[in-house]
């Protein structure tokens, strides 16, 4: 029996077909249309719907460049089932160079919003039943904020185990906890019926090749994982993830110049040197040690400091013995949960 078209904001989208969508979302002080624009690939034989969204921060561009080259994937040709791609979902922010709205609300605080709210608060309305509703799940694109940079990483809830199978399939080189936050799309997608697997690489304003190649891999791989792309042509990751038990800043001991002597993605011993702060006289060194052993998942970009700032994201590591399996990636992160992004000041 064939499939029906796809239809969405009046738009009928037959199988084996791909097409544009604008949802009006709002108009601008100078009379400028806003909309929501999304890429719907139909696929000639029935599968999950799944969303791919980007830029819910207008400044993770990241997000925006493994779009662009998902779209451009051949293996979308093999498609099973529909994916919705949204590559800008804040576009207020993306336009302005900001993780935030012109209001500056943070739009992942917004939802599942409201279509008589505040802008946020209608974008995210739109958004959430426009899209992610109407999908099985979805993966929501992310970076850190500018001025840091992040390891590529996969965050998920111990509670959902639709999004640890699909963290095991990503093959992203760590995989944290991370807590629903109120107001977040995680949170209220969970409450009504759609797990969404948050990745996190890369740094704010700023391309990264390695961040983007593993955020591209891994989203082919959650589709051959779910039976909406075939095996071929789609490796499976080369190594087990670090699965993260809890993590914590590293703040600098007083204000001046970083030198750090540790990138993103080493481990590190109880005791070894992560950084120094000097003053700009050269006279003092204040020494950034680690507390504990564990592996470096995120830190500062700028050399110029102040007493305090978060320099380095130290995450403890669990053992990697079970972690092929969904029960082994549960037993194992079912403790502290990590702060977001958004938290960390």
């Amino acid at each position: 029996m064939p499939r029906d078209a796809f239809e969405i904001a009046g738009q009928s989208i037959a199988p084996g077909t791909s097409a544009e969508v604008n949802l009006p979302v709002s108009t601008l002080p100078d009379h400028t249309p806003v909309n929501l624009a999304l890429e719907v690939h139909h696929g000639k034989r029935a599968g999950p719907t799944m969303f791919v969204s980007a830029a819910v921060h207008g400044d993770e561009v990241i997000g925006v460049e493994i779009v662009r080259r998902l779209l451009r994937a051949p293996q979308l040709r093999s498609l099973r089932g529909t994916l919705i791609v949204v590559p800008v979902v804040n576009s207020f922010g993306f336009l302005n160079r900001s993780r935030y709205l012109p209001d500056r609300r943070d739009l992942n605080r917004c939802f599942p919003g409201s279509p008589t709210g505040s802008l946020g608060s209608r974008l995210a309305h739109i958004f959430l039943n426009e899209v992610v509703l109407r999908c099985d799940f979805g993966i929501d694109l992310h970076s850190a904020a500018v001025h840091r940079t992040n390891l590529p990483q996969v965050r998920v809830s111990p509670s959902d185990r639709v999004t640890q199978k699909m963290a095991l399939d990503f093959g992203a080189p760590v995989v944290l906890t991370s807590g629903l936050r109120d107001g977040s799309l995680r949170a209220v997608a969970a409450d009504l019926g759609t797990h969404v697997l948050l990745y996190e690489a890369g740094e704010g304003l700023r391309f990264d090749e390695m961040a983007v190649r593993a955020g591209l891999a891994g989203i082919l791989r959650v589709m051959r994982g779910t039976d909406m792309l075939p095996a071929k042509g789609i490796a499976r990751a080369k190594a087990a993830p670090y699965l993260c038990q809890s993590s914590h800043w590293l703040r600098a001991p007083a204000g001046g110049l970083l030198r750090t002597f540790h990138a993103e993605g080493e481990t590190v011993e109880e005791g070894d040197l992560l950084a120094t702060v000097s003053d700009p006289f050269g006279k003092d060194d204040a020494e950034l040690v680690a507390p504990h052993a564990g592996i470096l998942i995120g830190r500062a970009i700028l050399p110029v400091v102040n007493e305090g700032d978060a320099v380095f994201h130290l995450a403890r590591l669990s053992p990697r013995a079970a972690e092929d399996t969904v029960e082994g990636l549960v037993s194992q992160l079912e403790t502290d949960p990590l702060f977001d992004e958004d938290e960390i000041i």
